[in-house]
């Protein structure tokens, strides 16, 4: 099924980019403040239970990860700090207290299922030990350092990055926008680590009733913005031109622009004006406008302000539930769209700039022509974004991994892109102690 896809939808087979992130060095700072609690759960579960001393099993009485960092390695990896203290209680002997140090280096792949994925590349366990009697000597560590088994202490950092994967896993899911249409963000390489922090490009695909929908090319290839200075925010979005139009492309697929408007005229209030319509329909009864898209929808993104270009056809008519249209009518709509975001969901509503009604059916005259115009454009002002910002309700879910939302977004329309400058915050689960990403 995936090969006949790729041809059936050449579009998506170029794997072009449309979106992408830039996780700050402050936003990899913060998710190392919070996977503290994480790591030291993961730690005090498994370190109780390794030989760390003198050969005596289970020697380690408590676990406490006092400092987690993780730092970035231009055009290699992330670099993993933690500091254990250890409580060491070996049978028969005085306590001790030991500094476990682990150093790992970490790499960002690309699984063969399309998914990022954290592997250890590197990892060194280090360890200072101090008896009661030894405050500040520092003599026994070598004994300790030969003691330690390396292998087990670097199998515990790679039990610490399961649950990043899996939140990693969970950047590709399949998000909601309406019953029949849904989003996914695949990445399209594996991220490009910098001093400005950790690239990440991705290819938007959108379903329509579990079948992929076969976007138009986009004219210009799309890259991420240079940030101009360092941002304190954690995580910077960029969203294209294209992936808006692409968005109201799928949305046009799934049927979610042909609109149904009572308007507020009958066949008997439409008959004084145009004669036709009475002899059409002999009793009264209200006047219908079926609405459909008769080319794609397309968004032009300038400096500060977004908008959103539809072109409908506009069938007027009566009856229910037996429709029947009297006249078409072709309507151009412009509508400006205010984007906001709320949690890890694109909000876009809709208010209407400019109309036009034109190309009315070839029986009406000039004069009859205007009347329509002065008849529906109020209508269709007042309707279309009321049914576009009805279909819109739910937002658009950005690209996110699970636990995690976004705070203090600024929202900055360029010419071509937007930009989303965000805070990253935890959700802890019920019972979940801390996470790490």
């Amino acid at each position: 099924m995936g090969t006949l896809l790729s041809l059936l939808v050449p579009a998506q087979a170029t794997r072009s980019p449309d979106c992408g992130g830039i996780l700050t060095p402050s936003g990899l700072s913060y998710l190392a403040e919070v996977s503290r609690p994480y790591a030291e759960v993961v730690l005090r579960q498994d370190l109780m239970d390794l030989d760390l001393t003198l050969g005596s099993p289970k020697a380690s009485s408590s676990v406490q990860v006092v400092d987690l960092s993780l730092s970035l390695v231009p055009e290699a990896g992330l670099r993993l700090g933690i500091e254990v203290d250890l409580g060491i209680t070996p049978p028969d002997a005085a306590p001790r207290l030991a500094r476990l140090s682990i150093l790992a280096d970490l790499h960002i792949d690309l699984s063969p299922d399309g998914d990022l994925q954290l592997i250890t590349s590197y990892c060194r366990p280090t360890v200072e030990v101090q008896s009661a009697e030894e405050v500040g000597s520092k003599s026994s560590s070598s004994d300790l350092d030969k003691e330690i088994n390396a292998d087990k202490i670097c199998l515990e950092v790679s039990k610490l990055l399961l649950l990043p994967n899996e939140q990693l896993m969970s950047l590709t899911a399949q998000f909601p926008i309406t019953p029949r249409c849904q989003v996914q963000y695949l990445p399209l390489a594996a991220p490009v680590i910098s001093e400005e922090g950790i690239t990440m490009s991705l290819q938007t695909m959108f379903q329509v009733a579990g079948m992929a929908v076969p976007l138009p090319v986009s004219p210009t290839p799309f890259s991420m913005p240079e940030l101009v200075s360092s941002s304190p925010s954690h995580l910077t979005l960029a969203l294209s031109e294209h992936f808006y139009t692409s968005l109201f492309f799928a949305l046009e697929r799934a049927g979610a622009f042909n609109m149904t408007i009572l308007s507020p005229l009958t066949t008997a209030t439409m008959a004084q004006k145009i004669t036709q319509v009475g002899s059409l329909y002999p009793e009264d009864l209200p006047v219908m406008l079926r609405a459909e898209l008769r080319s794609s929808p397309r968004v032009e993104l300038e400096e500060g302000r977004a908008a959103l270009k539809l072109f409908l056809t506009i069938h007027v008519g009566a009856g229910s539930p037996e429709f029947q249209s009297f006249l078409s009518v072709s309507a151009d709509v412009t509508a400006g769209l205010l984007l906001s975001v709320t949690n890890t969901r694109m909000m876009i509503s809709a208010a209407v700039i400019d109309q036009a009604i034109k190309k009315p059916t070839l029986w009406l005259s000039p004069l009859q022509a205007t009347l329509l115009e002065e008849l529906f454009l109020g209508t269709v002002r007042e309707e279309v974004p009321v049914w576009m910002n009805a279909v819109l309700n739910e937002g658009v879910h950005l690209p996110h991994i699970s636990t995690f939302t976004y705070t203090d977004v600024s929202v900055m329309i360029h010419k071509d892109y937007v930009l989303l400058l965000c805070n990253l915050k935890l959700q802890a689960r019920h019972g979940e102690q801390g996470a790490m990403a």
